[in-house]
Formats: C-alpha cells, sequence, structure tokens
C-alpha cells in the first residue's frame, strides 16, 4: 500500500528524458541510447585484470547522464543504469562468468561529501538480480586522491598508486571478480584494484563499466 502511495505522489519518471515511466527507461529513450552503444568487450595481457567490457562510448547524452548521477545529487538515476545493464544480453553473458562483484570503492569522506558511492547502488541492483554475490568491503579505497579526470595517463598510475588495500580476503581466494566501474579512461584505477585483489588470491579479476572514455 505505501509503494502504491509513494507511486502516486511521486510516480516513476524516465532516467534519460523525465517522462513519467514505470520502468525508468522510456522506448524512445532507449532507441536514442543505441547510438552510443558499442557492448566492448576486450582481454588483456599487460594489465592486472584480464577482460573488461564497456557498454556505452563516453559522449554526448551518457556522460551528461553520469556526470548528473555522480555530482548532482540524483541518486535515484542507479535504477535507470542498472535496467540498461541487465536488459543487454551480451552483458548477462559476461556476468554469469564470476563469482563476485565488487563496486570500485571512493574514499570515505568522498562519500560523506557524496551521500552514496555511484558504482556501489549500481552493483547492487545488478547482485540482486542475479546469481552474483556483492562484497563491498573487500576492496577499501585508503587515500582520498586528486580526481583522476583532472590528470594524464601517467600522472593518473602514479595518483592511484597504493591507493587500495583488502580487507576480509578469505572471501576472494580463488574466486573469479569482477570490477564495475561508471567510467574506464586508461583502466589505471582497475589496474591498481586488480592488482591488490591478485596479491590477495583472487582467481580471475574482469572489468565493467557503463562507459568507455
Amino acid at each position: 500500500m505505501l509503494d502504491y502511495i509513494l507511486e502516486l505522489i511521486y510516480p516513476t519518471t524516465c532516467g534519460f528524458c523525465d517522462k513519467i515511466c514505470k520502468t525508468g527507461l522510456c522506448k524512445r529513450c532507449e532507441l536514442k541510447l543505441k547510438k552510443y552503444q558499442i557492448d566492448l568487450i576486450k582481454k588483456h595481457k599487460k594489465m592486472s585484470f584480464n577482460e573488461s567490457m564497456h557498454i556505452f562510448i563516453y559522449e554526448d547524452l551518457i556522460r551528461e547522464k553520469i556526470i548528473s548521477y555522480k555530482f548532482n545529487n540524483k541518486a535515484y538515476l542507479h535504477k535507470t543504469f542498472s535496467k540498461i545493464i541487465l536488459k543487454n544480453e551480451k552483458v548477462c553473458g559476461f556476468l554469469k562468468k564470476y563469482d563476485i562483484i565488487i563496486p570500485v570503492p571512493i574514499h570515505k569522506k568522498r562519500k560523506l561529501e557524496r551521500g552514496y558511492n555511484q558504482t556501489e547502488l549500481i552493483a547492487k541492483e545488478i547482485a540482486n538480480q542475479t546469481h552474483l554475490k556483492l562484497e563491498k568491503n573487500i576492496l577499501i579505497k585508503q587515500k582520498n586522491i586528486i580526481p583522476q579526470s583532472s590528470l594524464n595517463k601517467s600522472e593518473r598510475e602514479q595518483n592511484i598508486k597504493n591507493a587500495f588495500i583488502a580487507k576480509n580476503i578469505e572471501k576472494i581466494i580463488n574466486k573469479k571478480i569482477l570490477l564495475f566501474d561508471d567510467i574506464y579512461t586508461t583502466g589505471s584505477t582497475a589496474n591498481e584494484c586488480a592488482k591488490v585483489l591478485k596479491k590477495q588470491g583472487a582467481k580471475q579479476v574482469g572489468v565493467l563499466t557503463i562507459a568507455k572514455d
């Protein structure tokens, strides 16, 4: 009954055009997003992670919505992004390879300022609707670094170095781990996370992001 009343007062809208839409993503916007969809899967030999998958190219509408989600207090957009991910058959096939999903963490100070970790909200939805187990207390960001977006490739690698530690490592030994993040640019953040997880016994590490810059 409470959900029904809330839906009447605050009806669900499409996360991209804000029109009332029970699914959180209207058909018109779903078609618009096809323009940016790449569904890129890549194997990696020079990174600590084994493979990566990126759903969209990071530009125009996708860029605008991810920025809005992260920085403009629009946590509700996690439902729209989750729907996009879980409706994608290629992504669902990719998810089946893994045992655990770990959202790339943000520093506790940054989370306090923002009010939420944008990757964690989506990872939780993915875990709730798939076989994956969500683990958000294994990978910890111990350094509140300069935002990676303001740096070049070599600066990013130095900036992110030793930023993460692993706890509760018994949960990841011999497990296939999927790291989830919003944007992939140079891979420095994902690589540093994977390095920590592999060192602590993870069998395999893959990366899934909403977009690739």
